[in-house]
């Protein structure tokens, strides 16, 4: 064993519960981005064909599956034995599609409030 606790084998390491933990979080805000795009689409649809809110769920449909490309890539780089790090290009993307999120939902309850 050496001074880490590792036997033998220099690229073997004990994962721990960081990549599970680290996963779990990327699963959490994936539900929580789902649960984002439906309540936009259930709004949209209170808002009866409103143009604002229609296009504004479509773009939140394409944010949302972008934001489920960006996480599915980085789960599975989870999976691997030494995970690389998260790009900063893939961090920044994650941070403003959340953004957009947030926006575009904000822009679809207030065309619906309108009607």
């Amino acid at each position: 064993m050496d001074g880490n606790g590792a036997r033998g084998g220099g690229d073997a390491r004990d994962p721990g519960l960081q990549p599970e933990r680290t996963r779990l979080a990327w699963r959490r805000t994936t539900l929580t981005c789902t649960a984002v795009a439906v309540l936009a689409v259930k709004q949209a649809l209170h808002a009866a064909g409103s143009p604002v809110a229609v296009a504004g769920t479509a773009s939140i449909a394409l944010l949302w599956v972008g934001f489920l490309a960006v996480a599915h890539r980085r789960i599975r780089a989870l999976a691997a034995p030494r995970p690389v790090l998260l790009s900063a290009r893939s961090a920044l993307a994650a941070a403003l599609v959340c953004a957009a999120l947030a926006g575009l939902t904000l822009v679809v309850i207030l065309a619906s409030a309108e009607r």
